[in-house]
């Protein structure tokens, strides 16, 4: 049987197009509408064949807030943390933990607008090595 594939999470949100501004402005992601106009798509990875792909969606039955924020973290991995973390201020985002270098990498955990906690890693070389090694 062949491998599965996870390929796409989908956001839920009151306020969608707020959540949709805040991923596109600190990620500097290009955000699509759905054929039928249902929700957005965001697009994460560089490779095509590989991406990574966040629906952000209106409901009727969540929250203004996410309640429990650490059920469930988004970890994005970032070229440059620093940068990444600017934007997250600049866009109005709060720390649960700021940047800290961590043996040569970076974390950090962004909360969005929704209070959904995204965590920032930037791996140093020799991190991605043994990760791959």
């Amino acid at each position: 049987m062949p491998m599965p594939t996870l390929g796409s999470l989908l956001l839920s949100s009151t306020k969608p197009r707020r959540l949709r501004d805040w991923y596109v402005a600190v990620f500097e992601v290009h955000a699509e509408r759905t054929p039928d106009d249902a929700y957005d798509v965001l697009g994460f990875g560089s490779d095509p064949a590989h991406r990574f792909w966040v629906m952000i969606d209106s409901r009727d039955d969540v929250g203004d807030a996410n309640p429990e924020p650490g059920r469930f973290l988004l970890n994005i991995e970032v070229d440059d943390a620093e940068a990444t973390a600017r934007a997250v201020d600049a866009a109005g985002g709060r720390w649960l933990a700021p940047l800290e270098n961590r043996d040569g990498s970076l974390f950090g955990t962004a909360i969005d607008p929704d209070g959904n906690y995204i965590q920032l890693i930037q791996l140093s070389d020799q991190a991605r090595a043994e990760m791959e090694g």
